[in-house]
């Protein structure tokens, strides 16, 4: 007796497990049909982002330019000050002016930093062929966001970084993701929500980004053009000599 419940617990965590592993393997499916299809996000070569960000009552112009998987640039005009972050392969640099603490010349980003922002190279998304970049994804259940029904998924890197996603349950577009930071020594979780979803070049793309963090300075997003597969001279990448 005590042998046939032992197997039957051990079936019956068996059972629980797969049944995640088909959920989690379904709403990614729908999620990435909903964005556009494997095809369509597999396709994306080069992306660019024209945004304005909306900060303490300014009105910050950017531009993000990506080559998937070889190169990032951000460009930032704050108060007539340009500042520009980029990777280009595993290697990172960076400009910021006096007034945010540089010096105005090119400068390495350090390791960390360019291993954090390595995700941005990716334009198609985490869940994205999720399992051949060794990511580990998990159901953690159901949960209203905005008073409509998300699920909640838990999305580790290979590298240990963690991310909560919630995927809207009827649309099965992203709504809001929730990641740990360290702010100043400190550890802090930023809140970030999607809304206005767009369709570009067949694929939709949030075009309204919110941010709330306990450290202060909430912003809004909001995505003004977006290029796909445009050309992109990939010098931009590369760190300016002296």
């Amino acid at each position: 007796m005590y042998k046939l419940r032992m197997w039957a617990a051990v079936a019956a965590v068996a059972l629980t497990v797969n049944v995640q592993a088909q959920s989690v393997d379904e709403i990614v499916s729908k999620h990435i049909e909903a964005r556009g299809g494997a095809e369509k996000l597999k396709g994306i070569k080069t992306l660019v982002l024209e945004n304005s960000m909306t900060m303490q009552g300014m009105e910050i112009p950017m531009k993000q330019m990506v080559a998937t998987g070889r190169g990032l640039r951000m460009e930032i005009s704050v108060m007539g000050n340009d500042m520009v972050t980029a990777i280009n392969g595993d290697k990172g640099w960076a400009i910021r002016p006096a007034m945010m603490g540089g010096t105005g010349e090119p400068e390495d980003l350090p390791a960390d930093q360019v291993k954090s922002s390595s995700s941005q190279l990716d334009p198609a998304g985490p869940l994205f062929n999720y399992k051949d970049k060794g990511t580990k994804v998990e159901l953690v259940g159901k949960e209203p966001v905005d008073k409509k029904e998300n699920y909640h998924l838990k999305v580790t890197t290979k590298e240990g970084t963690a991310v909560d996603y919630f995927i809207d349950a009827n649309t099965y577009l992203v709504t809001k993701q929730v990641a740990s930071l360290n702010m100043q020594g400190q550890d802090v979780r930023q809140e970030m929500t999607f809304s206005d979803y767009k369709d570009v070049s067949g694929i939709k793309f949030p075009h309204t980004m919110e941010t709330a963090s306990p450290m202060g300075g909430d912003m809004t997003v909001t995505t003004n053009k977006i290029t796909v597969n445009g050309p992109l001279d990939e010098k931009i990448f590369v760190k300016p000599t002296k």
